[in-house]
């Protein structure tokens, strides 16, 4: 689930983004995928998914290269500090595409100097190059600076989340 308020929930200055850099990863950059996972796991709490069972080298450079998979770093000084991952939803009904925010975070101690916004400015360049018709995120409840985050930056719409079990697989914790 993204968790953007993770960041500033108002726009940081130029000067505060200068020691950043902000890089969209490619198929050989597999050691940063996996620096942002494990960016995810600690934000989020939740190593076991996140660090646990980790794909190969193979599988995440594979995964690096689909024009359907997009995966931001906020590097600071080398170190990844902040990530965002997207997917890019074909649709049927129009030729057209959305992209969707799957997971975004930042480091504590890098928080509240806009990185969150940054990567989601990037994303958003990325999205008008390819022609995507919206980008759309979702939000916990109790994520206030999520919530204040994505307002600021977009409509909000409130809709329900539903999570269907798949036969065969363990159900997730309720």
């Amino acid at each position: 689930m993204p968790d953007a308020a993770r960041d500033a929930t108002a726009p940081a200055s130029a000067a505060a983004l200068r020691s950043y850099a902000i890089r969209v990863l490619g198929g050989s950059d597999e050691a940063l995928l996996r620096r942002a996972l494990r960016l995810f796991g600690e934000a989020f709490e939740d190593a076991p998914t996140y660090i646990g069972a980790q794909p190969d080298d193979t599988y995440l450079s594979q995964l690096l290269l689909r024009d359907t998979f997009i995966a931001i770093a906020a590097l600071h000084d080398d170190r990844v500090v902040g990530a965002m991952t997207a997917y890019v939803l074909p649709k049927f009904e129009q030729p057209r595409s959305e992209i969707y925010i799957y997971d975004l975070a930042v480091a504590d101690a890098h928080r509240r100097r806009g990185l969150a916004t940054a990567m989601i400015d990037r994303l958003r360049s990325i999205a008008a190059e390819r022609g995507a018709y919206v980008i759309f995120v979702q939000a916990d409840y109790g994520d206030a600076a999520a919530v204040a985050l994505y307002t600021r930056l977009g409509l909000r719409e409130d809709v329900m989340h539903f999570d269907i079990d798949v036969p065969g697989r363990i159900p997730r914790d309720a």
